[in-house]
């Protein structure tokens, strides 16, 4: 794995096809035959499971969710990110009982992208007062329809969830169950009437990318939910491609980085390049 430093940050840079993976016995016991032996064992048995494992050592491990994949159990009872890694973990390092995963944070289902999962309730629980506190930095990419003007740009709303049907409005600050939603983006690229962006979230509340964008005539490529027609039919084009927080035991900066799949509509751009992630992944 491409690893460098940017200022007091550590890179962590995988492509979503084919991506190197760290485990924690080469993080936690590198250099003797033992570990090697548990971390090639552990790199089969993720990938048996299917898992894109980006980093992990003793507090935490991160790993890229795949679209349609949930990032933990819900009422579907569907196969989850969070159950997934669970069986990889106990299975990998062969624990006993339960194992411990907390979930520190959320994607949608049809969202993919970088997720972190702490290995212990103390991670979990730093991380957790963390990004309570605003120390997690999530960016997204996003491909939304229609050529947006400007290079930059802040939208800011009240948003309110419909629990019926689990749809998401924007409302007025007085409604009840109004919540403050706010985003910055930045303008990557625009071709063939659509506009690769960088988005950068200050909330996150339930589907806010999606009901913000869309609320500017600019909905996010496939999603039919919150665009209607002008969406346009397709894999949902939103990415969570870069996460950034503070490691919850050694206190260091750490980045994550990933790109969306190679396919349409990313192929339209040059991702990887518009992204500023060609030299980090050189």
């Amino acid at each position: 794995m491409a690893e460098d430093k940017i200022g007091s940050e550590t890179w962590k840079n995988a492509e979503v096809a084919g991506a190197e993976e760290t485990t924690a016995g080469a993080a936690v016991a590198a250099g003797t035959d033992e570990a090697e032996k548990q971390a090639s064992e552990a790199e089969k048995i993720a990938a048996e499971k299917g898992l894109h494992i980006l980093y992990e050592d003793n507090h935490i491990i991160v790993a890229l969710k795949p679209q349609m994949l949930g990032c933990c159990p819900d009422e579907s009872k569907d196969d989850n990110l969070f159950d997934k890694i669970k069986e990889y973990v106990k299975e990998a390092y062969k624990k006993s009982g339960n194992v411990y995963l907390g979930l520190v944070h959320r994607l949608d289902r049809p969202t993919g992208g970088v997720m972190v999962y702490a290995k212990t309730s103390k991670a979990a629980a730093r991380l957790s007062e963390g990004m309570q506190k605003g120390d997690f930095e999530k960016k997204y990419l996003a491909v939304l329809v229609g050529e947006v003007e400007g290079e930059r740009g802040t939208l800011t709303n009240y948003l309110r969830k419909n629990t019926v049907n689990n749809m998401v409005y924007i409302c007025t600050p007085s409604e009840d169950g109004a919540k403050y939603a706010e985003l910055d983006y930045k303008v990557l690229d625009v071709k063939n009437k659509l506009t690769l962006a960088e988005i950068r979230l200050h909330t996150g509340r339930t589907h806010q990318i999606r009901v913000q964008t869309a609320g500017i005539s600019h909905p996010v490529y496939g999603d039919m939910r919150y665009g209607g027609a002008t969406a346009k039919k397709g894999k949902l084009a939103l990415f969570a491609y870069s996460l950034s927080f503070t490691h919850p035991v050694t206190k260091e900066r750490l980045k994550f980085v990933a790109l969306p799949p190679d396919e349409l509509p990313w192929k339209n751009f040059d991702v990887e390049n518009l992204a500023g992630l060609k030299e980090k992944n050189a």
